[in-house]
C-alpha cells in the first residue's frame, strides 16, 4: 500500500509539476510581450515580498506532518482531529497578520523597487496578488498537509494541476482582450481560491474529521524547532529576487526571474520524488522497520541522484536556447546570460542532491537536532549575497545560494548517516564521486559538441528529447558499473509496478 500511494503521488506530482512548468513558461511570455520587462519583474519581486510572510509558519507545516504520521497509521482520529484544530488556528492567525502586511507592503513597495511604474500601480498590483496568499493560509492549508501525511497527496496535486490550467486559460483570455495586470491577477486569485475550498469539502467528507475539539498545542511545540529548516528553504527560495530587487533595477530581476522559471521547473520535476516518499518514510520510521528503511533508502538515494543529473544536465545544455527562443523580440534588457546559468545549474543540482537525506531525517520528526545547520545556511546565503551583488550581479548571489547548498547537504548526510541510518559515511562519499563523474563526462561530452541555435519550439522539444535520453542513458551506465546491484533493482521494482499496475 506505501509503494502503491508513493507511486500515485510520484506520478501526479510529475503530471503537476509538467503542466505548472508549462504554464509557468506561457504565462510569464505573454506578461512580457503584453506588458514589458519592467511589468515582469515587478511582478516576481511582489511575490517574493508578499511570500516573506510565510516565515510566521515557523516550519508548523512539516512539523505537523510528523506529528501526524503515527496518529494516523494508528488510526487515532482524536489525536489527529487534535493535532489538526491547532494547526488550523495557527493558519488563520497567519492570515489576519498576512492582511495587515500586505496593506503596509502594498505602501512602502513603490519607494523600494526600482521601478518606472507609479505608486499607484505597483500598490494595487501588490494588494491584487495578496489575495490568493491569503486564501491559501485561511481555508485550505490545514487539510493539504493532513493529505500528505496520510499520503493522498496526489488529491491535492490533482487540484492544483486543474486549478494551474485554469489560471493559464483565464489570464490569456483576460491579456488577450486587453485587461490591465490588475484585472489578470485578479483573475487568477479567483481560480486560486477554488483549490482550498475544494481541498477542504474532500477531507471533511472522506475522514471522521471533526475540529470541534481541544486543540492539541503539544503535538505542534516542535514548530520553533522547524523554523530554522522553514528559513532555510525560503532563504533558497526567495533571497536572490529580495537582494536582486535592493540593488538592482526590476529588469535584472526580470532576466533573473526567466532563468529561475526553467530552474524551479526541473526542480520540481526531481522534488517529486521527496513529495512522494516523504510520507512513505514516515510510516516506515514510525513502525520501526529498521531494515525496510536502509534498503529503500538506498534505492531513493540512487534515484533521485539519477533524475537530479539527468534533467539538470539536459537543462544546462539546452536552457540557453531556449531563452533565446523565449525571449525573441523583447530588446528592452539582455537575456543571454551563460555565467548566471551555469551557476544557477550547479545550485539547484546541489538542492537536489540533498532531498534522500533532508526528506529521511525530517520524516524522523528530528527538526531540533539539525535546527543549527539551517540557520547556518540561512547565514552563509545572506551574508555571501549582499557580499558577492556587488562584484558579480546576480551570478554573485546564485554563487553565494551554491555555498549554502553544498552546506546545508552534508550537514544532513552527516546527521543522517551517524544518527538515523547508523551506517558508515563512506556510502555518502562514493555516491558524490559517482555523481561527480557522471557530471564530469557529460559537461564534456556537451563541450566538445555544443548544442547550436533552435529555430522553433518544435525543433526545440526534439532536440530536448535526444538529449534527454542521451543523458539518461549515460548515467544509468556509469550508475550500473559501480552500482549493479541498486540499478538491477531499481529496474526489478519498476517491472513488478508495471506489470502489477
Amino acid at each position: 500500500m506505501r509503494t502503491k500511494k508513493a507511486m500515485l503521488n510520484m506520478i501526479t506530482s510529475l503530471a503537476l509539476q509538467l503542466v505548472t512548468m508549462i504554464c509557468g513558461l506561457i504565462l510569464p511570455r505573454a506578461i512580457l510581450g503584453a506588458f514589458g520587462s519592467d511589468t515582469n519583474g515587478l511582478i516576481s519581486s511582489a511575490t517574493q515580498f508578499l511570500g516573506y510572510i510565510v516565515l510566521l509558519e515557523a516550519g508548523v507545516g512539516g512539523v505537523t506532518r510528523a506529528a501526524l504520521y503515527k496518529p494516523i497509521a494508528d488510526k487515532n482520529y482524536s489525536k489527529v482531529n487534535g493535532i489538526l484544530n491547532a494547526t488550523e488556528k495557527f493558519f488563520r492567525k497567519i492570515a489576519y497578520i498576512f492582511l495587515g502586511y500586505a496593506f503596509v507592503l502594498a505602501a512602502v513597495f513603490p519607494y523600494i523597487v526600482n521601478s518606472q511604474k507609479s505608486w499607484e500601480f505597483i500598490s494595487t498590483l501588490v494588494l491584487v496578488i495578496s489575495i490568493s496568499t491569503f486564501t491559501q493560509y485561511y481555508f485550505g492549508i490545514t487539510y493539504s498537509v493532513f493529505l500528505q501525511a496520510d499520503q493522498r497527496m496526489y488529491i491535492s496535486n490533482l487540484t492544483q494541476l486543474v486549478t494551474a490550467v485554469l489560471n493559464t486559460v483565464l489570464s490569456l483570455v483576460l491579456i488577450k482582450l486587453g485587461a490591465n495586470i490588475q484585472i489578470v491577477k485578479l483573475g487568477t486569485a479567483f481560480v486560486f481560491f477554488l483549490r482550498p475550498l475544494i481541498l477542504n469539502l474532500y477531507v471533511k467528507k472522506k475522514y471522521p474529521i471533526n475540529l470541534k475539539c481541544e486543540p492539541d498545542n503539544e503535538a505542534i511545540k516542535d514548530r520553533w524547532n522547524g523554523l530554522g529548516h522553514h528559513i532555510a528553504f525560503f532563504l533558497h527560495s526567495n533571497t536572490d529576487i529580495f537582494v536582486l530587487t535592493l540593488f538592482l533595477s526590476t529588469k535584472e530581476v526580470s532576466v533573473y526571474s526567466v532563468y529561475f522559471l526553467v530552474m524551479s521547473g526541473v526542480e520540481k520535476l526531481v522534488t517529486v520524488f521527496s513529495s512522494g516518499c516523504e510520507a512513505g518514510f514516515g510510516n516506515i520510521i514510525a513502525k520501526n522497520e529498521k531494515d525496510t528503511l536502509l534498503k529503500t533508502f538506498r534505492l531513493y538515494e540512487m534515484i533521485v541522484s539519477c533524475v537530479t543529473i539527468i534533467m539538470f544536465m539536459t537543462a544546462a545544455r539546452l536552457t540557453l536556447p531556449f531563452v533565446s527562443l523565449y525571449t525573441k523580440n523583447i530588446t528592452d534588457v539582455n537575456y543571454i546570460r551563460p555565467a548566471l546559468m551555469i551557476a544557477m545549474v550547479a545550485a539547484e543540482t546541489v538542492y537536489c542532491f540533498r532531498i534522500p537525506y533532508q526528506s529521511v531525517t525530517l520524516a524522523a520528526g528530528h527538526y531540533k537536532q539539525t535546527r543549527n545547520g539551517a540557520f547556518a545556511e540561512a547565514g552563509i546565503n545572506i551574508v555571501l549575497s549582499l557580499i558577492l551583488v556587488n562584484f558579480f550581479g546576480s551570478v554573485g548571489v546564485v554563487i553565494a545560494t551554491l555555498c549554502a547548498m553544498i552546506f546545508r547537504t552534508l550537514q544532513y548526510a552527516i546527521y543522517l548517516n551517524k544518527n538515523i541510518l547508523k551506517i558508515n559515511f563512506s556510502g555518502f562519499i562514493k555516491r558524490c564521486a559517482v555523481n561527480l563523474l557522471i557530471i564530469g563526462v557529460i559537461a564534456l561530452v556537451n563541450y566538445i559538441f555544443p548544442e547550436k541555435a533552435i529555430a522553433n519550439y518544435v525543433e526545440f522539444f526534439i532536440k530536448g528529447f535526444v538529449t534527454l535520453v542521451a543523458t539518461a542513458a549515460g548515467t544509468l551506465a556509469i550508475n550500473f558499473v559501480f552500482y549493479k546491484k541498486e540499478t538491477i533493482a531499481l529496474f526489478v521494482k519498476l517491472k513488478k509496478m508495471i506489470i502489477n499496475k
